[in-house]
C-alpha cells in the first residue's frame, strides 16, 4: 500500500466538468488522487442524498469513479463501498466548481455538501470554486498549494476542518481568512406553458447585491483577494437557547462543553 497522502476529489458540476480535470492535475503530485464524482451536473443540490432511490456506480479507470447522484451521495459511496478506496483518505477537497459559493450560497451548493460530507466523517475537507471566468489551471495551481499546506498542519482539537475557498476571476492579489457575507439574489418564479398546455415553472434569478464589510468572503473576491472561510458543523443557536427554554417552558440545557 501507497504511503503518499490520499486525496479524494468530487464535484457538482460532474465528473466531465473543466474544474475537476484541472484540481485533479494539480494535487497528483501531493499523493494518491482518487475521484469520485456526478455523472452529470448537480449544482444546488446541497446535501441531499438518494435514501428512495438506487444508485448506480462506474469505474472509469485511472482512480475515476462516477455515481449517478448527488455530491454527498459520491463521498458516502466512496468512504463505504467497500474496495473503492484502498484506505481512509488525508483530504477530500470539492471542486473546483464553475461559480462562486459566497455567503448564503453555502446552504444550497453541492460542492460545499461533498465537503462537509467528508467533515461529517471526521475528515479533513476543502470546497474550491471560481468567479466564473477565471484560468481554471492557475486556480488548480494554487488550491494545490492550499491542499499541501493543509496536509501539513496539525489539525486543530474539537472539531474536524471544513474550509469555503473562492477565487476571483483575474489573478489573485493574495489569500485571506474570511467568514461568510450576506449574498442577496433576485427570487424569480417564472411560469412557462409547455407544448402539451402544461404549467412548468423556472426559479432563481441572478445575483443583485451583497455586502462589503470588513472581513466578508464577498468584499475578499471583490478586492481580488481569494477567500478561506471556516466552516462549522454544529448549527445549534446557542445564543437562543434561553429562548428555547422560554418556550418549552423547561430549564435552559447546559452549555456544551469544548
Amino acid at each position: 500500500m501507497s504511503d503518499r497522502a490520499l486525496l479524494l476529489v468530487s464535484n457538482d458540476d460532474g465528473v466531465h466538468a473543466e474544474g475537476l480535470h484541472a484540481l485533479t492535475a494539480s494535487l497528483r503530485r501531493l499523493g494518491d488522487v482518487y475521484v469520485v464524482a456526478p455523472e452529470r451536473e448537480q449544482s444546488a443540490s446541497s446535501h441531499r442524498i438518494t435514501l428512495s432511490g438506487v444508485l448506480r456506480h462506474r469505474d472509469l479507470g485511472d482512480n475515476v469513479h462516477t455515481v449517478d447522484g448527488t455530491p454527498a451521495d459520491c463521498i458516502y459511496v466512496a468512504l463505504n463501498l467497500t474496495g473503492l478506496l484502498p484506505r481512509r483518505p488525508d483530504v477530500v477537497i470539492s471542486g473546483i466548481n464553475h461559480g462562486l459559493n459566497l455567503g448564503m450560497d453555502v446552504v444550497y451548493s453541492g460542492t460545499v455538501a461533498a465537503a462537509r460530507e467528508g467533515a461529517l466523517r471526521g475528515l479533513r475537507a476543502m470546497a474550491v470554486s471560481a468567479e466564473v471566468g477565471a484560468n481554471m489551471a492557475e486556480v488548480a495551481e494554487h488550491a494545490g498549494g492550499l491542499v499541501e499546506r493543509l496536509l501539513q498542519l496539525a489539525t486543530p482539537f474539537g472539531a474536524p476542518v471544513l474550509l469555503n475557498v473562492n477565487y476571483p476571476r483575474e489573478t489573485p492579489r493574495g489569500a485571506l481568512s474570511t467568514r461568510l457575507g450576506r449574498r442577496e439574489y433576485q427570487d424569480i418564479v417564472e411560469a412557462r406553458t409547455d407544448p402539451r398546455g402544461r404549467s412548468y415553472y423556472w426559479i432563481g434569478g441572478p445575483v443583485s447585491a451583497h455586502d462589503n464589510a470588513e472581513g466578508a468572503d464577498t468584499t475578499a473576491i471583490d478586492r481580488g483577494y481569494v477567500s478561506i472561510t471556516p466552516l462549522a458543523l454544529e448549527l445549534t443557536h446557542h445564543a437562543q437557547l434561553g429562548y428555547a427554554a422560554e418556550l418549552s417552558g423547561s430549564p435552559r440545557p447546559p452549555e456544551k462543553q469544548p
